[in-house]
């Protein structure tokens, strides 16, 4: 690119009749705008680059690499020193000519795509990213389609009454994007040894320049050669410049010269480079066996409630074996912090983000082997495995769908009769008011909440005339302890109104969660 861009300039004239035969040859008849050798030369001598002239005249995607690698140019010369050869494309910044500021604001020109597609994968390879496959993100300037619809409308006021201009509508201009993608990719498969594809791990490419700034987010408003300016979202389809007649139309001083370009571009493109990968998803579900764990790290002031949490102790174990840079925990509900959670666990969900390894199964097996063998025996975990992304949408819906069944230890004041046990075992699909409890007013809603308890079974303590061991299924959301005491009126009917006595809980566990999409299971 650096020398094709030295024989522009040392013979511009050759460069355009050159130009004009390969680009005839490469787009396809009809609507196409085949631009001659003089309106060729006259672009670039306003600083329009040889890869947006094609652009311009509605090249095929397919063909646009073609007539890049096409021999329009002699390739004899020797490219000039850098220091003489920064001179950037008006139109696409410097991003066809593959040359940027970097992150340090040092100006980089690449010879080609080649060198270009090198810087990023080095970039990629440092990151220590596993690599399978990968997608090609391009984010440029808003202001270049702005300039591709103000090249039209120069060309359209200097050219508009020419044969080979009359009657040909706007083309459908290949995006900068596009192009650059086009170019890039291929020599970035052969670097990384892997195929493109809607693969997880991202590489993205952020081009921005000063002169985009000037556009004011998506307002509409008029710049000083009068015709409506738009800030427009990045997009990978190609620009569509065929409004650009309305918009001279009913925009353009007929007697007003459409100026382009309107100054020097002094510099190209800040580029920055950085490779991801979209969050992966692991699954299983947890057993909490201490009453002195929080699901979630809990602390109040500078103190911390519990010896630890269900979130750390998973994170901390899955995000050294993903090498990713975060994770989030979420769970199919919660419980209290001194509640027990047994029987099949619990369902989460940790997100990893940007994991530069993808676990195996064998990795996986290793992670809950070695949460499972932990001294302490705060928690344990079973079926471990990693899933798309509708593993969150399963969490969040199997949260409302689930049945949960629980054991309570209860103490009544007066001892229970036969009848009372019969009593209590009877009720089924019972319907319950609850309103939000006073121990956790201070951070729910105050709201008045039906809920179901599905049944009931309740049996004595050995040895024991007032305690008892309560079995029950609930519908999700139901608050028990509440249900047992009553809260001072607030859930009714409870335990205690029911047995006409007072009743408290003394201890809870959850030991069953049913959902119907199965997570973890």
């Amino acid at each position: 690119m650096a020398n094709e861009q030295d024989e522009v300039q040392a013979n511009p004239e050759a460069t355009a009749l050159a130009l004009t035969s390969v680009t005839q040859e490469a787009i396809s008849p009809g609507d196409k705008l085949q631009i001659p050798s003089y309106a060729t030369k006259d672009l670039l001598s306003i600083g329009v680059c040889i890869p947006c002239i094609i652009r311009l005249s509605g090249i095929e995607r397919h063909s646009y690499s073609f007539s890049l690698s096409a021999p329009i140019l002699g390739s004899d010369n020797e490219a000039i020193d850098d220091a003489n050869d920064r001179n950037t494309c008006c139109l696409c910044l410097g991003i066809l000519q593959f040359s940027y500021i970097d992150d340090k604001g040092d100006f980089i020109k690449c010879k080609g795509v080649d060198d270009l597609a090198v810087s990023i994968s080095e970039m990629v390879k440092k990151e220590g990213h596993q690599i399978d496959s990968f997608s090609l993100e391009v984010s440029v300037p808003s202001i270049i389609l702005e300039n591709e619809k103000r090249v039209w409308l120069y060309l359209k006021r200097k050219y508009g009454s020419e044969q080979w201009f009359q009657g040909k509508p706007p083309p459908i201009c290949l995006s900068a994007k596009d192009a650059l993608k086009i170019c890039i990719t291929k020599p970035l498969e052969t670097l990384l040894d892997c195929k493109s594809s809607s693969s997880g791990l991202r590489i993205r490419l952020t081009y921005s320049h000063p002169k985009a700034s000037n556009s004011n987010g998506n307002s509409i408003k008029r710049n000083q050669d009068g015709f409506k300016m738009r800030k427009i979202v990045g997009s990978d389809e190609p620009s569509d410049i065929s409004n650009c007649n309305s918009v001279a139309d009913d925009c353009i001083n007929p007697s007003q010269e459409v100026v382009f370009p309107q100054e020097t571009i002094k510099e190209p493109c800040h580029l920055a480079l950085t490779c991801y990968r979209t969050s992966i998803y692991i699954v299983g579900r947890y057993i909490k066996y201490s009453r002195n764990v929080s699901q979630t790290r809990w602390v109040i002031g500078e103190e911390r409630m519990g010896e630890a949490s269900v979130e750390e102790i998973l994170g901390n174990n899955i995000l050294p074996f993903c090498r990713g840079d975060s994770y989030k925990f979420h769970a199919a509900g919660r419980e209290d912090l001194d509640v027990r959670m047994l029987g099949s666990g619990r369902p989460f969900l940790v997100e990893i983000q940007n994991a530069r390894l993808l676990p195996s199964e064998m990795i996986i097996n290793e992670i809950q082997s070695k949460i499972n063998s932990s001294e302490n025996k705060l928690i344990g975990v079973r079926n471990l495995k990693v899933v798309g992304s509708e593993g969150w949408a399963l969490v969040q819906e199997g949260e409302a769908e689930k049945q949960k069944q629980y054991a309570a230890l209860v103490w009544t004041s007066r001892p229970l009769e036969d009848a009372d046990l019969l009593s209590i075992s009877s009720l089924k699909d019972l319907k319950i008011l609850q309103r939000t409890p006073i121990r956790v007013l201070h951070r729910r809603s105050p709201l008045e909440r039906e809920k179901i308890i599905h049944w009931m079974k309740i049996e004595k303590v050995a040895e024991s005339s007032q305690y008892y061991l309560l079995h029950l299924c609930t519908q999700a959301g139901t608050y028990i302890k509440e249900f047992v005491h009553g809260d001072l009126g607030r859930t009714h009917p409870s335990i205690g109104s029911i047995l006409s006595c007072r009743a408290e809980i003394l201890q809870l566990d959850v030991t069953d969660i049913k959902m119907d999409c199965h997570l973890g299971e």
